[in-house]
C-alpha cells in the first residue's frame, strides 16, 4: 500500500516541504533509505545522512533548518521520533494478521474464564480460576498458573511464564522467556552452615501498559506483592527481586538487577547493567548511567548519577579526567621522587 507525503502529513498533523505527491510504501533508517521509503531524523548524530539519504520522505522536528539542499520531501512535525512510532504502529498492524481462536493441543482449565477475541496458541497452559479479559493474545507454550488475573488487550509471546496468583492489568506485553512470579531469593542461614528456604507466599502485580522484555524475571514477594506500576518498560534480561516496587513510567535497559525490597521512584531512567542494593530507595526522576552501582538511598529527585558507587555526573566527569591522566600523574610523581632523592644526596 502506498501513501503520499500529503496523506502522511495529514495523519500526523505535519507540514510538507517539497513534493507532496511523492509516494512511499515502506519505512527505513535514514542511513539506509532508498526511493519509496520514509525515514526520520530525531537524533543529531544522524544529521549528515539527511543530505545524502535516498529516502523519498523524511520526518523532521519543527525546529529543523537545513544547511544545504535536500533531495527528500520533508514533513515537519512536533516530534519526529513519536511521529515515526505512530506510523510504525500502522505498518505493524498491516503486516501481521490478527490471531483469534484456540489452537490445539492446549489446556484451559474448566474453571478459567476469558473474554472475547482471545487467541490461545498450541501447547499453552491456563490453570484453574484464571480470569482473562478481552482481546488477549497468548502465543504457543505460554504457562499461566492458577488464580492469575489478566486484564484486556494483553500479549504474551511464546514461552513466557506467569506463576500462580499474579495480577496483571491491561495493555501488558510480556516477551518470550520472561518469568513473572518465580520464588524470591530467600534463604535463612542455619547453625550447620546450610541454608533453609523461606517460602515465598506473595505475588507479583503488573499495572496497565507495562512491557517486559525477553528473558526478564520478576520474583514474587516473600509476603505481599512485588509491584510494577503503570507504564514501566523493562528491556531484555532485567531482574527484579522480591518485594521490589518500581514507580510509574520508569524504564530500565538490559541486564539491570534490582535487589530485594528496594523502591524505585516514578519516571526513572536506568542504563544497562545497573545494580541496585537491597532495602534502599531511589527518588523520582533519577537517571543512572550504564554499569552504575547504587548502594545507598538516592533522596534528591531528578538526579543524574553514574559510577560504582554512584555520584553526580558532573563530579564523576571531573574524576574521570583525572583517572585518564593517572599514568601521567604517576610518571610526574616518580620524577619528583627521583629529584627529591637527588637533592637529599647532594645535601649530604
Amino acid at each position: 500500500m502506498e501513501f503520499t507525503a500529503n496523506q502522511i502529513a495529514g495523519f500526523l498533523n505535519g507540514k510538507v516541504e517539497g513534493n507532496g505527491e511523492v509516494k512511499v510504501s515502506n519505512v527505513a533508517k535514514i542511513e539506509e533509505g532508498i526511493p519509496g521509503t520514509l525515514a526520520f531524523l530525531a537524533n543529531p548524530k544522524y544529521m549528515a545522512y539527511i543530505y545524502s539519504t535516498d529516502a523519498s520522505i523524511v520526518l523532521v522536528n519543527d525546529g529543523f533548518r537545513p544547511e544545504k539542499p535536500i533531495k527528500a520531501t520533508l514533513i515537519y512535525v512536533n516530534d519526529a521520533y513519536h511521529a515515526f512510532a505512530s506510523l510504525l504502529e500502522l505498518v505493524a498492524q498491516a503486516m501481521y494478521e490478527p490471531k483469534l481462536g484456540i489452537e490445539q493441543p492446549s489446556h484451559i482449565h474448566p474453571t478459567a474464564t476469558y473474554g472475547t477475541d482471545i487467541f490461545v496458541g498450541a501447547f499453552a497452559y491456563i490453570g484453574k480460576n484464571v480470569k482473562i479479559g478481552k482481546n488477549v493474545k497468548i502465543y504457543p507454550q505460554v504457562y499461566i498458573g492458577d488464580n492469575v488475573t489478566i486484564g484486556d488487550n494483553c500479549t504474551f509471546y511464546a514461552g513466557c511464564r506467569i506463576y500462580h496468583d499474579c495480577k496483571l492489568g491491561s495493555y501488558i506485553t510480556i516477551h518470550s522467556g520472561a518469568v513473572i512470579g518465580a520464588d524470591g531469593f530467600g534463604f535463612a542461614p542455619t547453625d550447620t552452615a546450610n541454608y533453609k528456604k523461606i517460602p515465598q507466599i506473595g505475588n507479583v502485580i503488573l499495572e496497565d501498559f507495562v512491557e517486559i522484555g525477553a528473558n526478564s524475571t520478576i520474583d514474587r514477594a516473600t509476603m505481599g506483592s512485588t509491584h510494577i506500576r503503570k507504564g514501566v518498560k523493562l528491556d531484555n534480561m532485567v531482574h527484579i527481586a522480591h518485594n521490589v516496587e518500581v514507580g510509574e513510567n520508569t524504564v530500565m535497559a538490559a541486564q539491570c538487577g534490582i535487589a530485594g525490597s528496594s523502591k524505585i521512584g516514578s519516571d526513572c531512567m536506568f542504563g544497562g547493567q545497573i545494580g541496585v542494593a537491597p532495602h534502599i530507595s531511589i527518588a523520582k526522576g533519577t537517571k543512572l548511567g550504564a554499569k552504575s552501582g547504587v548502594n545507598s538511598t538516592v533522596r534528591t529527585e531528578n538526579s543524574t548519577l553514574i559510577g560504582a558507587p554512584v555520584q553526580e555526573y558532573s563530579e564523576w566527569a571531573k574524576s574521570y579526567v583525572h583517572f585518564r591522566n593517572f599514568p601521567k600523574i604517576v610518571n610526574k610523581l616518580n620524577a619528583l621522587e627521583k629529584e627529591v632523592e637527588e637533592l637529599k644526596k647532594n645535601q649530604k
